[in-house]
């Protein structure tokens, strides 16, 4: 299924700016810097600063309507000359928390996403469906329903049983079905000043995007939002407000909030690092084992590997590049995990990675080499073909792993020539000693699917009998 646009525009600008940061937008008259105040147009002069300012950092910026509002008819129009300095391509996320009955709703919609033309806003859903259907149907544009706000009294109603479980992942679970039933992109509200709600939420809904306030002035948990907060290859979009805004009231406030933004984008990338990766639900994975099945990616026989061992199974995942919406499939599973991983190009091991590494590399924008098996003896006889600068990171991907030996023969000429290999991200592990190879020369593996995962699901479908499920993983207990 085709990313929906608002989606596909956050992401790219997370990607673009490897960045999770929202800044939000919200100004209070009395607290701006002095220069700011004395300026013909307060609010325009400070908002038009601080986005300039962070414009290369923030992969959205969220304005709440109601510290626009409270300055009467001026008060929009500093908003809109305000949203006409953030760069095309960051989604303005409308925080209006608005809900009403269908008609007046729709009225909100046409506010919202015609007249200041912002990306996507926050909807109260307790109206129902009804108050919410006029902003999912706007299919290029976002909705995020307020699910565990991050006030402190939100457990007063939120925390509510209904239906056997919490009020706020009752909405969730209302917010996946909406989302299926409509086109538009519908995500959720969740406060980091509740991680572990936050995390109930994601496990209870995997593919929806959250709205993360609560960090910054209101104390929120960093690390929760880094590890419940990405969605697939679309991460959290943590929204921070004062701690940004009012870094200083100094005239230099302009600066002093880009270093303060700097800081945050640097504090979420760290946490992300260090964040477990998140590998794809469990029936994506099943999914994705039957198609790679149903495309013939994987036999069964007698063969010979590479590594010189007799295998019953054989995967050959080279054809994948004949199927194409398959390979986009896989660059999905295989970014979910990425993007937890710090690093700066991506490195395809010839031949099976190239379109692979290729399809992850559009599926997250991020720069593509390889290292070439032979070097030529014409032209410029390069044993890495793309543009990197030595002391950059690489991810090396790859089909499969079976043993450790092709991925480091893979790693040898890029640490030659000074990058950095911390990582390694298979779509299969086999599962016979791939990783413990690695480890002792210090690289760390990932996969999307180990094998015995791919053969339960095989089995589990039929397509493939009990006897040979059990024949394969004889053969892999006995071979690791």
């Amino acid at each position: 299924m085709a990313e929906k646009p608002f989606l596909h525009r956050l992401r790219t600008a997370q990607e673009r700016r490897r960045s999770w940061l929202c800044v939000g937008l919200d100004p209070v008259l009395e607290q701006l810097p002095e220069v700011a105040r004395r300026a013909d147009d307060p609010l325009t002069f400070f908002g038009r600063a601080i986005v300039e300012a962070t414009a290369d950092l923030a992969c959205a910026y969220k304005p709440n309507l109601a510290f626009w509002l409270a300055y009467g008819t001026a008060g929009l129009q500093a908003l809109q000359a305000v949203l006409e300095a953030v760069p095309p391509d960051v989604p303005v996320i409308l925080d209006g928390k608005f809900g009403d009955i269908g008609h007046t709703a729709a009225a909100y919609a046409r506010f919202a996403f015609d007249a200041l033309r912002a990306d996507a806003v926050t909807v109260n859903p307790y109206l129902g469906l009804d108050g919410v259907r006029p902003f999912l149907e706007r299919a290029d544009r976002g909705v995020f329903l307020l699910a565990r706000t991050s006030n402190p009294s939100a457990p007063d109603l939120q925390d509510r049983t209904a239906g056997g479980e919490p009020l706020y992942l009752g909405v969730a679970r209302l917010a996946q079905e909406w989302d299926a039933a409509h086109p538009g992109a519908c995500g959720l509200v969740a406060g980091a000043t509740y991680p572990e709600e936050l995390a109930r939420l994601r496990a209870a809904v995997p593919d929806l995007p959250f709205l993360i306030p609560g960090l910054g002035a209101q104390g929120g948990d960093l690390e929760a939002a880094a590890r419940y907060g990405p969605a697939g290859a679309v991460g959290p979009v943590v929204n921070v407000s004062r701690a940004i805004l009012y870094a200083s009231v100094g005239p230099d406030f302009a600066d002093a909030a880009r270093a303060a933004a700097l800081r945050w984008v640097e504090s979420l990338r760290g946490a992300a690092s260090v964040a477990p990766p998140s590998p794809p639900r469990e029936e994506v994975l099943d999914r994705l084992a039957l198609a790679l099945f149903d495309a013939g990616c994987v036999q069964f026989g007698t063969f010979t590997l590479k590594s010189g061992l007799t295998s019953p199974i054989y995967i050959d995942l080279r054809l994948l590049a004949s199927h194409p919406a398959l390979l986009g499939d896989v660059a999905r599973a295989m970014a979910g995990i990425a993007r937890h991983l710090s690093f700066d190009r991506i490195a395809a091991v010839p031949y099976a990675g190239i379109p692979i590494g290729t399809a992850l590399a559009l599926e997250m924008n991020r720069p593509l080499i390889y290292p070439r098996r032979e070097v030529k003896e014409h032209g410029t006889r390069r044993a890495i073909e793309g543009a990197f600068a030595p002391g950059e990171t690489v991810l090396l991907v790859d089909d499969l792993i079976t043993r450790g030996d092709s991925k480091l023969e893979a790693a040898s000429p890029l640490q030659e020539a000074g990058l950095v290999v911390r990582d390694v991200l298979v779509l299969i592990d086999r599962e016979q000693g791939g990783a413990e190879d690695l480890a002792r020369h210090g690289l760390r593996l990932h996969a999307v699917l180990p094998l015995t995962r791919m053969l339960a699901a095989l089995r589990d479908a039929g397509r493939i009998s009990p006897a040979q499920y059990e024949e394969v993983v004889a053969y892999l207990r006995g071979t690791t």
